[in-house]
């Protein structure tokens, strides 16, 4: 300060002076008209002298956090408080308090576990990861309807069990589950199947496949994003020009028509996110070959006209290994790829 005051009495201006120094004006300014300290030095380090004592602060949370107040807003606390002749703090005061120790979502006993994001899964072939769910099928009425049971790989996308039933029930599942893993030829110990929480998927199904080794994931309540693949495959089918908008007839029409899906599906459907070649090209292992040709041709294309291929001809690839429920380093990876 007595550097600045001897530049300024020598007709020095006090910007340049500040910021030669490495001091902000408004500083200089609050140094010369304050008298907190001995050196007169303020900032965010400097507790109010209005501040909240320790045992003021104390006080209201332990105040906040009774029976009585746990469930209520700062807003409503002060004014029982004061109907009852007492002030703590205003509510902004309790507000900044209750931020400080991040108690302004829920001050009460939680009444539910937290529930957190699936952790990424990954699969390199297939019946190693299975995706399932259950959706609607309108009837012949409002209000009636059918159930369709399906199961994707979700390394191949391939449909490997689909069924329409009159009911969801975990029985039910249990039995079409078991029937499809055999029919696949799966180790059952080595798979992963992933589904959304709903009843059907719990019970008897849930601790049936435990028991013999296959590790079981569930979605978020709510939270369709956690099982992308079946509920991508579930929009394909009801997209389809076919299908019957005003809803099936019967149970028999319902499962003609979903035996004629699931067979376009796995055989003619050219998937996208797999090279656009077919489920089942890619479920059996023909998917690599078909891919090569593509190349070879495609660079055949390119070596008998050049002059209309200025850039790399398309790479005909398909992932290797497929992700579920990603984490964000893998979607990073993705994007930079």
């Amino acid at each position: 300060m007595r550097l600045l005051d001897e530049a300024c009495e020598s007709g020095a201006r006090l910007v340049p002076c500040c910021r030669v120094i490495g001091l902000d004006v408004r500083t200089v300014q609050r140094w010369r008209t304050s008298t907190v300290c001995e050196d007169m030095r303020m900032g965010p380090k400097t507790k109010p002298a209005n501040s909240l004592s320790a045992s003021e602060e104390k006080e209201i949370l332990r105040v906040v956090n009774t029976k009585e107040f746990r469930n209520l807003s700062s807003k409503q606390i002060v004014a029982i408080l004061a109907d009852r002749g007492t002030y703590l703090a205003s509510e902004s005061t309790i507000e900044r308090l209750l931020h400080r120790e991040d108690q302004r979502k829920h001050r009460g006993p939680k009444r539910c576990p937290t529930v957190v994001k699936p952790k990424e899964k990954s699969t390199t072939g297939p019946r190693e990861l299975w995706s399932w769910d259950i959706t609607y099928l309108k009837g012949p009425i409002n209000g009636c309807f059918f159930y369709l049971y399906m199961t994707i790989d979700i390394w191949s996308r391939k449909i490997v069990a689909a069924k329409v039933f009159d009911r969801e029930c975990s029985q039910l599942a249990k039995d079409w589950m078991l029937a499809a893993m055999e029919q696949e030829g799966c180790r059952v110990a080595s798979m992963t199947v992933h589904s959304d929480n709903g009843a059907p998927m719990k019970g008897t199904l849930k601790a049936c496949l435990e028991g013999l080794g296959v590790f079981m994931s569930y979605s978020r309540p709510h939270v369709s994003d956690d099982n992308p693949f079946s509920e991508s495959t579930f929009g394909t089918m009801k997209t389809r020009w076919d299908y019957p908008a005003d809803g099936f007839q019967s149970i028999e029409d319902a499962k003609a028509w979903c035996d004629s899906f699931v067979a376009w599906y796995n055989n003619e459907h050219r998937h996208s996110s797999i090279g656009y070649v077919t489920p089942n090209e890619r479920h059996t292992g023909q998917a690599e070959a078909i891919l090569a040709d593509r190349r070879c041709l495609y660079e055949q294309a390119r070596k008998k006209h050049p002059e209309r291929w200025p850039g790399k001809v398309r790479a005909w690839t398909a992932s290797k290994t497929v992700y579920l429920n990603p984490d964000r380093h893998t979607l990073e990876m993705q994007r930079g790829n």
